[in-house]
């Protein structure tokens, strides 16, 4: 009976054992399925974040302009001062003009090609720009900040989403609203984030108390 009882023991035991390593098995196979689950959704995840990406492009592409002028916040002197010559303006010899009332901004400026069409003398045309009548066109407009006399978007921080700027051309307005402001690195060039298929106002200016940084305002025709 002693013996019949110890062999019962041992083989109670080997099923034991037998037991433990298939759950334990069972376990590992769980554990590795878990992790192949988890890397087939981050995998679908991705594949629809591409396919978003990929759609979203269509419309909003990037524009990059090259050889933007160098832009910066200019202070005024002494000397400057001196010549401000507050005298009526005859925005009949320009070519457009840009307006933005919540910043009491209006200033004309000159096609590309003329020579005060100038980031040192004026609101300054870039070289890739359309007029505002090109439908889907983008008129970029770029000028310094800071308190000097050619400071004309000075004030442009001060702008939000949804607020207006309106562009005289051909004596047709030309209503705008910024749909979005964002900053990028003064690398001599700009990326111009943008729905191609909508008639498009950009201006640049360099973001206020940075001295690596430009401000992008997109607007959209209304």
């Amino acid at each position: 009976m002693q013996m019949s009882d110890q062999k019962n023991k041992k083989q109670n035991k080997k099923i034991k054992k037998s037991q433990l390593c298939l759950f334990g098995s069972l376990l590992v196979i769980v554990g590795i399925t878990l992790l192949s689950m988890d890397h087939i959704k981050n995998l679908k995840k991705q594949v629809f974040t591409d396919m978003q990406l990929s759609f979203m492009n269509q419309d909003n592409v990037n524009d990059i302009i090259q050889a933007v002028p160098k832009m910066e916040e200019v202070k005024e002197t002494p000397k400057e001062e001196e010549k401000k010559e507050y005298k009526p303006i005859d925005y009949s010899q320009y070519t457009g003009i840009i307006e933005i009332p919540k910043i009491r901004l209006k200033r004309g400026f000159y096609n590309v090609g003329h020579r005060y069409n100038d980031i040192n003398h004026n609101v300054t045309v870039l070289s890739d720009s359309t007029m505002p009548d090109v439908v889907n066109g983008n008129l970029i407009l770029a000028a310094h900040s800071g308190d000097a006399y050619i400071s004309y978007f000075a004030y442009l921080y001060k702008l939000v989403v949804g607020d207006f700027v309106y562009i005289t051309y051909n004596g047709i307005i030309y209503k705008y609203q910024i749909v979005n402001i964002y900053n990028v690195p003064k690398t001599g060039s700009v990326t111009i984030n943008r729905n191609m298929s909508k008639t498009t106002l950009t201006l640049i200016t360099c973001t206020k108390n940075s001295a690596t940084e430009q401000t992008v305002y997109i607007a959209e025709l209304v």
